[in-house]
């Protein structure tokens, strides 16, 4: 039970941070003039109709992910009109960046709002108290209780959103960084993804070969969080 608790808190964190990033797409989209997504329902903060599109990527993957290796790993996607892209691909390269850019903005709130708590002495960056995610607990902190739960959830908001964010950034499709090299340089780069599309399973290779690089993430990630905290 002490396992299952925080995994399922690290998914739920998840679902609602993949959530925001598909919803930010739905709406720039329909904010340019693609109705594509605001038709099938997912212009919203509800996670249903993002789940019910994605079950295996917004379900079953990452609760797979959670309890095997630790840390929530899925996808999930919206709907839109490629011909639209095609005629405004400025639009689509600022569709595909604001997922990313919903993530980050969840994690400076975040980070933020653990910087306060840090100023008013309710966490600490070092101490002989409890640790829970990147900062520290008072003497006589419960891991458990309401602000070790607190702790948990800003430290882990934070790092999860910031690999979501940069991740997605990877110009390989099927992420978003394709879309918005594609969007800037359609003539050039919107040819090569065309060709690179037509390769079966190329989704999945993107996936494969992002992840990959993600593995040198670590190093890059606690530098974020250093600078980030201030120390």
């Amino acid at each position: 039970m002490e396992l299952i608790v925080p995994r399922l808190a690290l998914y739920l964190l998840f679902v609602f941070s993949t959530t925001c990033h598909e919803a930010a797409h739905a709406l720039a989209a329909k904010r340019g003039g693609d109705d594509t997504a605001y038709q099938h329902g997912v212009v919203t903060l509800d996670t249903l109709p993002h789940i019910v599109r994605s079950p295996f990527g917004m379900v079953v993957l990452p609760l797979i992910g959670v309890f095997t290796m630790g840390y929530p790993l899925g996808f999930a996607s919206v709907p839109y009109d490629p011909h639209w892209g095609k005629r405004y691909p400025l639009r689509q390269a600022l569709m595909s960046l604001c997922g990313p850019l919903a993530n980050f903005t969840l994690a400076l709130v975040s980070i933020l709002i653990l910087r306060v708590l840090i100023a008013t002495d309710v966490f600490h960056l070092y101490g002989t108290g409890m640790r829970v995610g990147f900062v520290y607990l008072s003497e006589g902190v419960a891991q458990n209780s309401p602000l070790g739960a607190l702790a948990f959830l800003l430290s882990h908001l934070f790092t999860l959103n910031l690999i979501l964010g940069a991740f997605n950034l990877v110009p390989l499709p099927p992420l978003d960084g394709s879309g918005v090299l594609e969007g800037l340089s359609p003539r050039i780069v919107g040819s090569a993804y065309d060709y690179l599309r037509e390769i079966p399973a190329h989704g999945i290779l993107g996936w494969l070969v992002a992840s990959q690089l993600f593995a040198y993430a670590d190093g890059p990630l606690n530098r974020v969080i250093v600078l980030a905290l201030g120390f």
